[in-house]
């Protein structure tokens, strides 16, 4: 595993920033930062609840919004910082969008792409490769997310989430 530099922990803790914001809005505390030539290009938390919308993940909002401000689909060069291990759709993203590196917090034993569950992002037989750094700030990734989830059972009553079961 590649070694972390002091300017990714520094938009790590950005990132980190912004997924605090995210329970304010009843978001899961998930967030994104991508960095382009140690610039900030766009920052977001997810906003799948506020817009319900299945591809309101941080990564993707990120990546539109840079690509917007660049005028360009291709990132190379762009650092993503993202609390929490992306998911099968994000690493995709990642992978198309032509980000060169990808740093995040929390793994994701569930539904990470990236290392847990797939490897995404190292797949050779795709054109492009990312190079990942996995587990910076890992513990604070996973207290903000563990809080939020805790802070959700206190509220729902059994009942209520026993209730919901999903679409098929």
């Amino acid at each position: 595993m590649q070694q972390p530099y002091d300017r990714d922990l520094h938009f790590m803790q950005m990132a980190l920033q912004q997924a605090a914001l995210a329970p304010a809005v009843g978001e899961v505390p998930i967030a994104a930062v991508l960095v382009h030539e140690g610039q900030v290009l766009a920052s977001a938390h997810n906003n799948r609840e506020t817009t319900q919308d299945p591809t309101g993940h941080a990564e993707l909002i990120v990546i539109r919004q840079a690509a917007q401000l660049l005028r360009s689909w291709r990132l190379t060069d762009a650092t993503l910082y993202v609390t929490l291990e992306p998911c099968a759709m994000c690493a995709g993203a990642i992978v198309q969008s032509r980000i060169a590196r990808l740093v995040f917090g929390a793994w994701d034993p569930k539904a990470g792409a990236c290392g847990s569950i797939f490897d995404i992002p190292a797949e050779r037989r795709l054109n492009h490769r990312v190079e990942v750094l996995g587990g910076l700030l890992e513990q604070e990734s996973q207290a903000l997310l563990q809080e939020f989830f805790q802070q959700l059972r206190r509220e729902t009553p059994p009942t209520e989430m026993s209730r919901t079961k999903p679409i098929h």
